[in-house]
Formats: structure tokens, sequence, C-alpha cells
């Protein structure tokens, strides 16, 4: 699969309510610094690591919108939009479907009683599998509608720790065979779904997981995280070719994200963009 990033700048964002246990409006971000660390974040992104990053405008009273993750998934052309479930987030999507359809892409809505929160809760093991997480922020109704709309197998996740609130705070996969995951995130049966399907699996431990290190960007061999992960997460992806990069990240942490959660993929497969997502009954094609 291969992939630009979408990624919004921190102008406007800070810690203007509580939708997560990382949040505290009595612990506010330092804007100045959240705003380093993104162009840091950013300048590795497309400097050492060369891939192309589309940018959106911020838009003044949206805080989160820097979390782009959350957007929607974009593949092959076609974008499904998130339907936030906290209201504080849910003006996010007019913008974030604006940008889409100015880009040429087609654009798709679930139904609005079923909550989905893009590739914060959705996150690809090579071409054809995806793995969803639910519960918390994403109904696992919608997942079944997103498996539909994609064509593809989506193996749902129930998650069951409100810190690790969505999928992609707690499960980073490699490729389709290797994960890195934090186990007490998830359900006994999706522990044994996670077991069943990737033979290579990273466990980390708690004081791993609260460090995001799982909340990382994979790209070919390199791994990008915030600083942690040092007693068995490094050691791991090293043996198994991967260069880790460790990026500040204090900033958006306080907001409960980190490095995977300030890009969202444009992926595209091999299928191109003769269309991915079928045009389904259920769902609105916005013209």
């Amino acid at each position: 699969m291969k992939f630009s990033l979408f990624m919004c700048s921190p102008e406007y964002y800070g810690i203007e309510y509580e939708i997560n246990p990382w949040m505290s409006l009595q612990r506010q971000a330092d804007r100045a610094l959240a705003r380093r660390q993104w162009e840091a974040l950013y300048g590795l992104l497309t400097g050492e690591i060369g891939v192309k990053v589309e940018l959106i405008e911020p838009a003044p009273g949206l805080p989160d919108m820097v979390f782009t993750a959350n957007a929607g998934i974009a593949l092959n052309g076609d974008f499904i939009s998130s339907n936030f479930r906290n209201k504080e987030r849910q003006d996010e999507s007019r913008h974030f479907k604006d940008w889409f359809k100015k880009k040429g892409y087609r654009i798709f809505e679930l139904p609005p009683h079923q909550f989905f929160e893009g590739e914060g809760d959705l996150l690809f093991a090579g071409d054809t599998d995806a793995y969803a997480g639910y519960l918390i922020r994403s109904d696992v109704y919608s997942h079944a509608a997103v498996a539909e709309m994609l064509d593809r197998r989506v193996v749902s996740l129930e998650l069951v720790d409100g810190r690790f609130y969505h999928l992609d705070t707690c499960f980073c996969p490699l490729n389709e065979k290797s994960v890195v995951y934090y186990p007490t995130a998830f359900d006994t049966y999706a522990r044994q779904v996670i077991e069943a399907n990737f033979p290579d699996r990273i466990e980390l431990t708690e004081e791993e997981a609260l460090q995001f290190v799982a909340n990382a960007i994979v790209i070919g061999d390199h791994y990008i995280q915030p600083p942690g992960g040092a007693r068995y997460l490094r050691r791991a992806l090293q043996e198994r070719g991967f260069e880790v990069h460790e990026l500040e990240m204090s900033e958006f942490m306080k907001a409960g994200g980190a490095t995977k959660c300030l890009v969202l993929k444009l992926a595209e497969t091999s299928e191109g963009a003769s269309g991915s997502v079928r045009d389904w009954s259920l769902f609105r094609e916005k013209t």
C-alpha cells in the first residue's frame, strides 16, 4: 500500500474540554511548544523520511482538528467521513469533507447513529485486512458498514480501558503478520483474535503503553513514536530491522494523542482509483 499523509497545524490547539481520561482543564498545553513538536514531526516526515504531506487549514474553535487521524478513512480517492461521538469534535467533519471534496475525493458517510472515528479506530495491516476498535468511541455496527464500503475484511476488537480510547493508542500493525500492542487494553476475545491473526507480536508493558509508544507512524522500516519503550520495545523493533525515531510529544499527550494521532494516511492500493468504496444503499455520496 502506497500513501501520502494528511496533517493540520496546531494553530488553535489547546485543552478546551475533557473527553478522555488524559484531558484536564487544569493541565493546559503549551501552544508554542506544541507548535515546535508538530513542526519536528512534519520536518522528519517531509525531510529524512521523504513522504509527501498534505495540509488542511486549521479552523478556530476546533482545538482537536490537529488530530487528523480521526478525520475518516482515505483510500484510492474515496473518503469515508467520521461520525464523531463527542459533540465537541463533530464540527470538524465539515472542514475535513470540504477539503477532500476539493481534492476530488468521493465523499461517503455512515448513517448518523453509527459512531466511527476514522483511522483512530481502524488500521490496515497490509492491503487487504483492517482492524477496528469499538465500544469507547466507535460503534461495532459501523465496522460492518465500513467493511462493505471498503470491500475488505474488517476485524473488530473490543477496547476495555478508557485510557486507550482509540485503537491507535494501543495497537500498531507493522505489517500483515507483525503487531505492537498492549494486551490489557483489549477484552479476552479480542486478545485471542490478535493472537490468531498475528504470528509475530510485540507486547507492551503498562509502563510502555502509557508512554504512547504504540501511537506510532510506520513508514517502511521507520517507526516514529514518542520517547519510551526503552525496556523492551526498542530492542524488539531493532531486531526486526526497524529504525526507531523518537519525537517529544508531551503537549499532545495532554490531550491523549501522539505521533500517529497527528497524521491520516491517504492510501492507495494496487487497485488504484478504480473505486475501492462500493456504492452501497446505506451510504450517501455527496456531490
